[in-house]
């Protein structure tokens, strides 16, 4: 490939300056955390990283305001396709993806694109907060389904889940499947599947990473699922999809010229 040169000098780079990334796990957790519309732990969030943005966070460019700038279009592009997931509408998810990145677009500051980040953040956090309250389920199946997201890395099982919001594992099996329509294994395989298929659309993370951080056995159960529901293969999907994710983009940025 013409890139190995150029990653292994990187790669090598990276390791003699003790440059360790922030791990796929911890990205996860903070785009379902904005998902599930916790705004007062994205709130804390935002306050603990800000005061050292960049820790852990790779360059995209030496100058350090393109730099920012990129981590900025990276970040709402992920933060809008986990909304839409978490119920949405595209075309407001999309639409505040445009305005906030024509607002970074016209700012030449760090510090400010940072701010604007964290308002970013913020904004999509308590919409999807107002969201959920629209989309009315009882309080023991939006525990349970919360508590699926923020722990789609882990082992699920009925009996854990019944534990953590304190109903009969049987009970809830009945009152999931009334409120949700499908049954609490569906729902987590579907959470699991959608989740991957953002990452394999608007991020590079490889099909084993992605396994690993959606609790899968191994990248093979992964990919025996993930064919299961949608005919494909992860990296088919990907291969159909990355580029036109792409190409999009492409479009957004000469129609913005």
């Amino acid at each position: 490939m013409k890139t190995d040169r150029d990653l292994n000098y990187r790669l090598y780079i990276q390791r003699n300056d003790g440059f360790t990334r922030n791990s796929f796990e911890r990205e996860l957790s903070f785009y379902r955390t904005v998902q599930a519309g916790d705004v007062e732990s994205i709130k804390k969030r935002f306050e603990i990283i800000r005061r050292n943005f960049l820790e852990g966070k790779g360059t995209l460019s030496n100058d350090p305001v393109r730099n920012m700038m990129y981590h900025f279009v990276t970040s709402v592009a992920l933060v809008a396709r986990f909304c839409v997931e978490g119920g949405m509408d595209h075309n407001t998810a999309y639409t505040l993806s445009d305005i906030f990145i024509q607002r970074a677009d016209k700012l030449n500051d760090v510090e400010k694109i940072i701010e604007l980040l964290g308002e970013m953040q913020l904004d999509f956090t308590e919409r999807m907060k107002l969201l959920k309250k629209d989309n009315v389920v009882s309080l023991h199946v939006r525990k349970c389904i919360d508590y699926i997201y923020e722990h789609l890395h882990e082992e699920l099982t009925l009996t854990a889940l019944a534990k953590q919001v304190g109903l009969n594992p049987s009970y809830l099996s009945k009152l999931f499947s009334k409120e949700k329509g499908m049954s609490i294994k569906n729902f987590i395989i579907r959470a699991k599947v959608s989740t991957a298929e953002n990452l394999l659309r608007y991020s590079d993370f490889s099909c084993l990473d992605i396994s690993l951080a959606l609790g899968f056995s191994s990248q093979s159960a992964f990919i025996s699922v993930f064919k299961k529901v949608n005919g494909i293969t992860p990296k088919k999907f990907r291969e159909l999809h990355y580029l036109d994710v792409m190409e999009e983009n492409n479009n957004k940025g000469s129609a913005n010229e």
